[in-house]
């Protein structure tokens, strides 16, 4: 047999031992090729020629792996011939190899051991050719796995994207840091090929291939953040918004694995990827298991979300409820299930975020009286451990009301139930006594609670006024309290000291009775003495003369004239 440079020359071409060509089938093309050759490379072709040899040999040797092209390659070795190798059709001449049975021990240097080796030195340390190799297993991914040609570049691909993780993708920047700060560096050796080298992004590959490859990797411990990037970029390339019914149900068999991946950690992915996963799984009508799991990981970082991520959400719910207010409890729910700061503003926040979707969403014409109501009252129980107040809630009902003005007084009644009067602040409250559109019940309530929050402010006022006349008297009391302390011991101080002095004049009246007898100048001059020791403590005589010093002074003025 001659060779061609293309199967459809091959098979055209008769050759002059008629007996000696086998036609094989491949792919729906015929191809020409040497009995004799065949068999001698191939184990599964000579069996089956030693039993069955007059009979058609494409009927027995069933299904041939592989393609024209493919079949190509094996006839030129079979007829001793050059054959060329490469990334794109290396996988499918070693299954086809192997199929057929060329292996070392039918025969040496076989085609299964060259192909393998050129597999195994030029593909398989690659990151762009074992993706690409990995690209052709489509239709023949069984036998890969038989020959271990998927491990082989699953396990290559691992052990790369540990060495370097910036293969897999840029990660999420969180809270406006860059990758440094955040400890994402890149690797030195990347950044030299960065211009020259661009790497082969590993969501090209189908689920079936990725799923095992991502989960070996987490396995393995490659960072996180790398592989969220990867799983983000893989929704965006597998999953649109307009698909063929045979295009969702693949569709949501990717957006169940890619859950089944996704890390718990919280922060790893963008709130708005997670929305829009959501979104896709509800669209897609994926698994409880899938949902759920997704709401899980919304609801531990709620408060980075926005109010279209809420709007976007809502959307998809048609049919009877446009609004899902059981998703958003459910979400909520795990959002404070999971929060274990100290710091409250997260919880402010949620809230705030709330009253926002709250009052966009009242905008919609087409909600119901009821739907409002059940959105409105899972507000209020969200605000009621946070901000305490009800003017969120007021500002939606009024907006609702605006945009339905033809409700019923009874809807309008239901609607404005949600209100809790005494929670509003009192612009709020100003505002709605004026609101035309509120219920003139409503407007009557306002304006009672008005009255009893003033009656109580001036109450209070009173109270605290009385407060402050009883505490001035408490003080006033308590510092004659502490002046009357002082006099008493002053008091006690002088009574000490008046008890000193007569007890010195008792003893000098004794000396004077002990010295009766002596010179009258002797006397004076003790007398003397006695009076300079008065004066020095104060006083000339007893405590019971209080004019001592006035008389003193008389009786000089006697003794002078």
């Amino acid at each position: 047999m001659a060779a061609k440079s293309s199967i459809g020359s091959i098979s055209r071409k008769p050759s002059k031992n008629a007996a000696s060509v086998l036609q094989i089938c491949v792919c729906g093309v015929t191809c020409s090729v040497n009995r004799e050759l065949l068999a001698e490379n191939c184990a599964r072709v000579a069996a089956v020629l030693r039993e069955n040899p007059q009979d058609n040999l494409s009927l027995l040797l069933g299904e041939i792996p592989g393609d024209p092209q493919t079949f190509e390659v094996v006839a030129r070795f079979c007829h001793g011939l050059e054959i060329e190798l490469s990334t794109e059709n290396v996988v499918h001449v070693c299954c086809l190899a192997y199929y057929l049975g060329m292996t070392e021990d039918h025969r040496t240097n076989n085609l299964l051991k060259r192909a393998l080796i050129y597999f195994q030195h030029n593909v398989v340390p690659s990151w762009n050719k074992s993706i690409r190799a990995l690209k052709t297993t489509e239709n023949v991914l069984q036998q890969a796995i038989e020959i271990g040609l998927v491990d082989a570049c699953a396990e290559s691909l691992v052990a790369q994207a540990l060495d370097d993780p910036r293969l897999l993708g840029e990660p999420v920047k969180i809270d406006g840091c860059d990758g440094e700060e955040n400890g994402l560096r890149a690797s030195a050796r990347r950044k030299l090929f960065d211009i020259e080298w661009k790497s082969e992004d590993l969501t090209v590959l189908a689920i079936r291939l990725y799923e095992p490859i991502i989960s070996a990797m987490i396995h393995r411990q490659v960072p996180l953040e790398y592989v969220a990037a990867s799983l983000c970029q893989y929704v965006k390339n597998w999953i649109s918004d307009n698909s063929t019914m045979y295009k969702k149900n693949s569709e949501r068999e990717v957006i169940e694995a890619i859950q089944r991946l996704l890390p718990d950690e919280k922060g790893l992915i963008s709130c708005r990827s997670l929305f829009e996963m959501l979104q896709s799984a509800i669209a897609l009508g994926a698994s409880v298991e899938c949902r759920d799991g997704l709401e899980l990981r919304i609801g531990k970082q709620l408060d980075q979300a926005t109010v279209q991520d809420l709007l976007k959400l809502c959307q998809l719910y048609t049919k009877d409820e446009k609004y899902d207010a059981e998703c958003l409890k459910r979400i909520l729910k795990n959002y404070y299930c999971n929060y274990t700061s100290s710091d409250i503003s997260g919880l402010i926040a949620v809230a705030e975020l709330i009253d926002e979707f709250l009052a966009e969403a009242s905008r919609d014409t087409d909600m119901n009286a009821s739907t409002f109501v059940s959105l409105a009252e899972l507000s209020a129980s969200v605000s009621t451990e946070t901000k305490g107040s009800s003017d969120g809630i007021y500002r939606a009902v009024d907006i609702y009301l605006d945009k339905h003005r033809c409700l019923t007084e009874s809807e309008r009644e239901e609607v404005c139930s949600v209100l809790d009067c005494n929670k509003m602040s009192p612009e709020a409250c100003e505002h709605a006594a004026q609101n035309q559109r509120l219920p003139l019940r409503l407007v009557v309530q306002v304006l009672f609670v008005g009255q009893l929050k003033l009656r109580d402010t001036i109450a209070n006022g009173a109270q605290s006024s009385d407060r402050g006349l009883v505490k001035g008297e408490e003080e006033h009391e308590e510092a004659a309290s502490r002046a009357g302390r002082v006099e008493e011991e002053v008091k006690e101080e002088m009574q000490k000291m008046s008890n000193k002095v007569l007890e010195l004049e008792r003893e000098c009246s004794e000396m004077k009775e002990i010295q009766r007898g002596c010179c009258n100048k002797t006397v004076k001059e003790k007398g003397s003495m006695w009076r300079e020791m008065k004066r020095k403590l104060g006083c000339m005589t007893t405590m019971h003369d209080c004019n001592c010093h006035v008389k003193k002074k008389k009786v000089q003025s006697k003794n002078v004239k």
